[in-house]
C-alpha cells in the first residue's frame, strides 16, 4: 500500500550527544532545536559570585525541550525579579543538520538588556529562520545585575563575561555533534550584548572561541574598578550588608536586583561622585579590571589585540528616541534638559557649544538626542570599526536607517530584523502586525548579510577605512555611502572612550 503524507511516520525527535550526556530537541519548521542547555553549573550556593563551574554529566537521554530559566533581572521595565530555578547557565540551538558531517557556520547570539535584564528565552531571538538560511543559532543566558557585574570584594570582576566565555567553551566542544564547525563561530549581540561582544574581543580568556563578530549598538560605558565598587557599595547599603561575597551571599538572588532598582531610581544622587553613569543611571557594565578585562575594547583593538578577528560594527540612526519614549520626554523636551545632557555628555570642556554650532538647525529635542545617542551608542560603535582597522584588523560598518512612524530607527530595531522574527515580542507592537512588505524586505537583506558574513567573513559591501569611510545603509533601498553621522563623528573623532572614573573619594 502507499504511503501518503498524512499517513507517513513522525520524523523522530533529534538526539545528540555531548560531553555531558544525551540531549533529546525537538522539530520546528524543519529545523532542529535543543533548549535549556546547562552550559555550567548553576551559580548559587558555594558558586555563588564564582566563576562559572563546568557542568556535571547526566545519565540517560536529558530532554532539551523548554528554555531554561532566566537569571534574576531588574523589573524596571515591568519584567518580573522571580525566576522559577536557578539553573541559569544554559543555552539553546537551532540546527538545519544535526550531526558532525555539516560543517555549517555558527552564530552564538547574546542578549542585551543594559547587563541588567534580558534572557535568551524571548521570542524575538528564536533562530529558527536564521538557521533555516544553514546556519547554527545558539542563544545564552549569562549573570545580569549584582550577581553578574557588581564589583564585588572576593568575587572575579566580569562574572556575566566569564559566563559568556564558558558558554562559547561549550560550542567548541560541543557545536560539531550538532551541524556546526567549530572552527568558524561568530558572535553577535545587540546594545548590553554588542558591549559584550566588544569586551570579547578585547579579552584573553575568549581569544580562539570565535573568528568573527558582529557587535550592534555598542554601549561606551566600561567602569573603572573604582567606580564600580563604589556603585556596588551603594547597592549593598540598600541591602544592609557590606560588598562582599559574604556579606550579599546572606542575601536571596530574587532580592538583589530590587536593590539594583532602588539604586537606579535615585541615581542623581551621586552625579558628583559618578558623572555621566548617574546622569543616565547607567549602573552596570564591564570593569576594565585589568584581569578578565585588560583594557577597553577601543584600546585593545587599537592595539591589534583582535586583528585576524572579522568585525561587523554599526547602530541604528534614532538610538536614543526608545529611551525618549521610556523616559517620558518624548516631544516634551526642555531647554534645560538639552542644557544639562550637552553639559554632562559632549566630549571636551566646550562640548555643549561645539554641538550647537554643528548642529545649528537643530532644535533641543533633536540635540538632546543627538547627544545622548552619540554617547550612548553610535559614536562607541563606530569607533570599534575604526580602531579595529587601526589595530591591522578588517572592519565593515553599518548604519539602519530605516524608520518606523513616530520612533524613527530607534533603539533594538535591528534585532527582530536580524532574527526575521517580525510578528514576536516586542517587534509586533513596533513594526506593526503584519509586517510591511518593505520591513520583510529589509529583513532578508539583513539576515543575508549578518549569515554571509558569518558564512565567508564577507556581509556584501566594502571594508571600512579612515579615508572613504564606507558604510552601509540598510534602508528602502539599501545604499552604499560615506558614514552620514559626520559632524558627530567630527565632535567625537578625538575621544578615546576610556574606563569611566569614580570622580572623588
Amino acid at each position: 500500500m502507499a504511503v501518503t503524507a498524512s499517513s507517513k511516520p513522525p520524523e523522530p525527535e533529534p538526539e545528540v550527544g555531548t560531553t555531558a550526556g544525551i540531549l533529546r530537541g525537538g522539530r520546528e519548521a524543519g529545523v532542529a532545536v535543543f533548549r535549556g542547555i546547562p552550559f555550567a553549573e548553576p551559580p548559587v550556593g558555594a558558586l555563588r559570585f564564582a566563576a562559572p563551574y563546568p557542568v556535571r554529566g547526566w545519565e540517560g537521554v536529558r530532554p532539551a525541550l523548554a528554555y531554561g530559566p532566566p537569571p534574576p533581572q531588574s523589573g524596571l521595565l515591568g519584567g518580573s525579579r522571580d525566576s522559577a530555578g536557578d539553573d541559569w547557565l544554559t543555552l539553546n540551538v537551532w540546527t538545519p543538520e544535526p550531526g558532525p558531517a555539516s560543517a555549517l557556520p555558527v552564530m552564538v547570539w547574546i542578549p542585551g538588556g543594559g547587563y541588567a535584564m534580558g534572557s535568551s528565552g524571548l521570542p524575538e531571538y528564536d533562530g529558527g529562520r536564521l538557521a533555516g538560511s544553514g546556519t547554527v543559532v545558539v542563544t545564552l543566558n549569562y549573570r545580569l545585575g549584582i550577581e553578574g557585574f557588581a564589583q564585588i570584594d572576593g568575587a572575579p570582576a566580569n562574572r556575566g563575561l566569564l559566563d559568556q566565555v564558558a558558554a562559547l567553551e561549550w560550542v567548541r566542544d560541543n557545536i560539531r555533534a550538532f551541524g556546526g564547525d567549530p572552527d568558524r563561530v561568530t558572535v553577535f549581540g545587540q546594545s548590553a550584548g554588542g558591549g559584550s561582544v566588544a569586551a570579547l574581543l578585547a579579552m584573553p580568556r575568549a581569544a580562539g572561541l570565535f573568528g568573527r563578530a558582529i557587535a550592534q549598538s555598542v554601549p561606551g560605558t566600561f567602569f573603572s574598578p573604582e567606580l564600580a565598587a563604589d556603585v556596588a557599595a551603594a547597592f549593598a547599603a540598600e541591602l544592609g550588608v557590606r560588598p562582599t561575597v559574604s556579606g550579599l551571599s546572606a542575601v536571596a538572588p530574587a532580592r538583589l536586583p530590587g536593590a539594583g532598582d532602588a539604586v537606579h531610581a535615585k541615581a542623581v544622587r551621586w552625579r558628583e561622585r559618578w558623572g555621566r553613569i548617574a546622569h543616565r543611571a547607567v549602573l552596570f557594565a564591564p570593569v576594565v579590571d585589568g584581569d578578565v578585562l585588560p583594557a577597553t575594547p577601543w584600546r585593545a583593538l587599537a592595539g591589534g589585540a583582535a586583528r585576524d578577528v572579522g568585525l561587523l560594527a554599526g547602530h541604528t540612526r534614532d538610538e536614543h528616541r526608545l529611551f525618549s519614549l521610556i523616559d517620558g520626554v518624548l516631544g516634551q523636551v526642555t531647554h534645560e534638559q538639552t542644557e544639562t545632557a550637552l553639559r554632562m555628555l559632549a566630549p571636551g570642556p566646550d562640548g555643549a557649544r561645539r554641538y550647537r554650532e554643528a548642529f545649528p538647525a537643530a532644535a533641543e529635542e533633536e540635540l538632546y538626542e543627538l547627544v545622548n545617542a552619540d554617547w550612548l551608542f553610535r559614536m562607541p560603535s563606530l569607533h570599534l570599526a575604526a580602531a579595529q582597522v587601526a589595530g591591522g584588523g578588517r572592519a565593515h560598518l553599518y548604519e539602519l536607517t530605516w524608520s518606523v512612524p513616530g520612533l524613527g530607527a530607534w533603539h533594538g530595531l535591528d534585532v527582530p530584523l536580524v532574527f526575521g522574527n517580525l510578528s514576536s515580542g516586542q517587534a509586533a507592537m513596533l513594526i506593526g502586525d503584519p509586517a510591511s512588505p518593505a520591513a520583510e524586505e529589509l529583513s532578508a537583506r539583513i539576515r543575508e548579510a549578518w549569515t554571509g558574513f558569518a558564512a565567508h567573513g564577507d556581509p556584501g559591501w566594502p571594508a571600512y577605512d579612515a579615508v572613504h569611510r564606507r558604510t552601509r545603509l540598510f534602508d528602502t533601498p539599501p545604499a552604499v555611502t560615506a558614514y552620514p553621522e559626520d559632524a558627530s563623528r567630527l565632535l567625537w573623532r578625538d575621544h578615546v572612550f576610556p574606563a569611566l572614573p569614580l570622580l572623588s573619594g
